[in-house]
């Protein structure tokens, strides 16, 4: 059931939220200020390609972590999880859609606090 939605989740939308993710990746790895997010945006990408039977853990709760997080959340962490949010809800008004929007819910939470956290199988 797990590849099942995983596929219907990457034909359906998941590609492009994952790519996207990555290009930010990688435009985040040019430049030096955005080093520091460069693994987390290339953590949610996976995390978007594939997010069914996997959760999002805290690895590293230590003071660098929060710090990056906090600066995070201020400048581009809180409208990405609102964006995953809106989504969430629209897909949540069908039966069939409710795995899915529970899916952007794992999103947006992992959109607001990227750093410092792990995605394992679950």
């Amino acid at each position: 059931m797990r590849l099942l939605l995983n596929v219907l989740w990457f034909v359906l939308g998941g590609w492009i939220s994952g790519t996207l993710w990555i290009l930010a990746g990688l435009i985040l790895a040019i430049t030096v200020i955005g080093l520091p997010w460069t693994p987390a945006a290339f953590r949610i990408a996976s995390f978007s390609y594939w997010p069914f039977g996997r959760i999002v853990i805290d690895a590293d709760p230590g003071i660098g972590s929060g710090c990056l997080n906090i600066l995070w959340l201020v400048l581009a962490g809180w409208w990405l999880a609102l964006h995953h949010l809106i989504l969430a809800a629209g897909l949540a008004v069908t039966i069939i859609g409710i795995p899915f929007a529970w899916q952007h819910v794992k999103l947006a939470l992992l959109s607001l606090t990227p750093v410092g956290k792990a995605v394992v199988e679950g």
